[in-house]
């Protein structure tokens, strides 16, 4: 892995923001480019690749939402959203989109560098536990080392967080874990809303279950959380 510094680009209308995320971002040794809305984010993305981008959901002109929407149409590239305390509704929406981690406004900006490092880590296939280099399930097939999943063939289009949530159920059959044991293990939290594993377990269904509503891979065990099944 390389020792370069990572390249952050913070997207928020608000000055006072942007300065403050740049300079603690700074402090923990990255690379940060900032912009002011999507429109502007989405181009200077296309051309420098970012290694991460910190979005704000509350943008002129087009929002958070379509910009990660659009990102997710050509990139994997993570994304740390920032929203407002009530903004519940956008921030589920913006999970589901494929953003990585939320940090909710008024916001700690040590708690924030700590989150983007945190996700930059894990887009690094830097893992507490290691898994083998490849995983298989029927028709599924995980290349660990490449980070990159293959359903029938086809390759799957997988967030960071989509890809270490499914490789550490699979790298753990027939185990249940609870919500808040994959915010620990996959995300690294000791804290954190559970609704972003909900999220990202039903994204996953709608990628790799044939049906989705009821699934034969990733089972709900009520009253506890999740469990991988292998194929027989």
């Amino acid at each position: 892995m390389s020792d370069a510094p990572s390249r952050v680009l913070v997207v928020d209308d608000d000055l006072t923001v942007r300065d403050v995320v740049r300079r603690y971002l700074e402090l923990a040794g990255h690379q940060v480019a900032l912009a002011d809305n999507g429109e502007d984010a989405l181009a200077w993305i296309a051309r420098h690749e970012p290694d991460l981008v910190v979005l704000d959901l509350m943008l002129p002109g087009i929002d958070g939402l379509e910009v990660c929407r659009r990102l997710r149409a050509t990139s994997a590239v993570p994304v740390v959203m920032l929203t407002a305390l009530g903004e519940e509704e956008n921030r589920i929406a913006g999970l589901q989109l494929g953003a990585d981690d939320y940090v909710t406004k008024p916001f700690s900006p040590r708690e924030l560098a700590l989150r983007v490092s945190s996700v930059l880590r894990r887009s690094g296939a830097a893992t507490s536990t290691p898994a083998p280099a490849a995983l298989t399930d029927g028709d599924l097939r995980l290349d660990v080392a490449a980070r990159s999943a293959f359903l029938r063939g086809a390759e799957l289009s997988l967030t960071t967080r989509e890809f270490d949530l499914l490789v550490f159920l699979l790298a753990n059959p027939g185990e249940a874990f609870t919500r808040s044991q994959l915010l620990e293990r996959v995300w690294g939290w000791d804290f954190g809303d559970q609704s972003t594993v909900t999220v990202h377990v039903r994204r996953l269904r709608e990628k790799i279950e044939q049906t989705p509503a009821k699934p034969t891979r990733i089972a709900t065990v009520w009253g506890v959380g999740y469990r991988y099944d292998r194929r027989a």
